[in-house]
């Protein structure tokens, strides 16, 4: 049809489905299915993207799990508060960005913990388990008495001296003190026969070593070598001294 201008006028007709060949409707049916196969791939990621993107900010970023508890196992001389002190995380710092390192290190800088384990436990407590220290023995300290662990660390001061534990006459008591460590090392080797005797190992000097029996008796020791010997010859020796065994040279012995 021509408009009175001469010119031509065109219409937009929409096709009826049915007047689309069977094949070509079948040819984009295959080809959205392409594309929306293609598709799925990108839009699962950017699905789980957003999901760990929240999740990370939730728990990263928000006081939802943070550390609002601090659970301690283990102590016995000290108190739970006294680690809770140390540990000092903020109870809205998330769980997740605490520094379980930082938190060990001022557990473990207290005296008395010889080993600390720190960890999280979902999803708001961190559990701090403390192993303190065993003392071995006490060193008296003017009327107090400091005990010190099997490496030599003075750890806590007590009024009296706890039963079964034997004294050590140090002047100054600690892991890198020579005194300490060769009165130790003589500790260690008694058998238990001297050890029911012993009242104290004194260290004057490295090379001065003395155990004090009951019944005012002593033994003679010497410096810390060959102390394995020198406890099998001073047991051998116990019931025939009065007063003194020299085993400071244990392979010429004295008694008196």
């Amino acid at each position: 049809m021509s408009n009175p201008g001469g010119g031509r006028n065109w219409r937009l007709v929409r096709a009826d489905t049915d007047a689309v060949p069977s094949s070509v409707r079948r040819f984009m049916a295959r080809a959205r299915q392409r594309r929306l196969r293609a598709a799925l791939p990108w839009a699962v990621a950017l699905g789980v993207l957003l999901v760990l993107g929240g999740l990370t900010w939730l728990i990263y970023g928000t006081p939802v799990l943070a550390a609002r508890d601090v659970k301690v196992v283990g102590v016995q001389l000290l108190t739970p508060e006294q680690v809770r002190d140390a540990v000092d995380v903020p109870s809205d710092e998330p769980l997740a960005r605490v520094d379980l390192d930082d938190v060990r290190s001022r557990v473990r800088a207290i005296p008395a913990v010889d080993r600390v384990v720190v960890r999280r436990s979902w999803p708001s407590t961190l559990v701090v388990e403390v192993v303190e220290r065993t003392p071995v023995a006490a060193v008296p300290a003017g009327k107090q008495f400091t005990l010190i662990d099997r490496s030599g660390v003075p750890y806590q001061t007590v009024p009296d001296q706890p039963a079964g534990l034997p004294l050590l006459r140090l002047a100054r008591p600690g892991p890198a003190d020579q005194d300490t460590r060769s009165g130790l090392t003589v500790l260690g080797s008694l058998s238990d026969e001297l050890r029911e005797q012993l009242v104290a190992v004194s260290v004057a000097a490295p090379a001065q070593i003395k155990l004090e029996l009951r019944k005012d008796r002593t033994v003679v020791w010497g410096d810390d070598t060959q102390s394995e010997r020198k406890s099998q010859v001073a047991t051998v020796l116990l019931r025939k001294a009065d007063s003194e065994i020299d085993v400071s040279a244990p392979t010429v012995v004295t008694i008196r």
